[in-house]
């Protein structure tokens, strides 16, 4: 199928590698902020004398990067499972979609913890934060392996 726009002709191919090109760069976006957020809460938690600007940096990195980033990843992410509807029938995207539930909870755990770190009222160490700065490691690991190999 071809579609017109303006003077150009574009298939529905295009159409979704584009999709699927979108998709990456968010995700790629959405995980650079899921790694560097925790990391900040280190150094929020380690190094007092820094806390106003580190609660500015939080902050951007959380509104301006991390949060549309996480939405164009969702969204593109329906979009290509719109266009592929057939995905939904095999199990390894079950397992990817739960993962990135869980995901998505963790992001909303980074936003808790940033508005306590941001209060004063955090309660997590240091340690607890390098910790936590893994799991979207672990998950992003997974979710790759399950999109090149489609194991089930």
């Amino acid at each position: 199928m071809k579609y017109t726009l303006s003077h150009a002709t574009v298939s529905a191919m295009d159409m979704y590698l584009t999709l699927k090109t979108f998709h990456i760069i968010s995700f790629t976006a959405w995980f650079a902020g899921l790694f560097y957020l925790p990391r900040l809460f280190v150094y929020h938690v380690e190094q007092p004398q820094a806390t106003a600007t580190l609660t500015i940096m939080e902050r951007k990195l959380a509104r301006y990067i991390m949060r549309p980033a996480a939405f164009a990843t969702v969204f593109s992410g329906i979009g290509l499972l719109l266009a592929q509807p057939f995905l939904l029938h095999m199990g390894w995207i079950h397992l990817k979609l739960t993962l990135i539930a869980i995901l998505l909870a963790y992001h909303a755990t980074l936003e808790y913890y940033h508005r306590h770190l941001a209060k004063g009222t955090n309660r997590k160490s240091g340690r607890f934060f390098r910790f936590y700065n893994e799991v979207p490691t672990l998950i992003l690991i997974v979710v790759v392996t399950l999109a090149v190999f489609k194991p089930f």
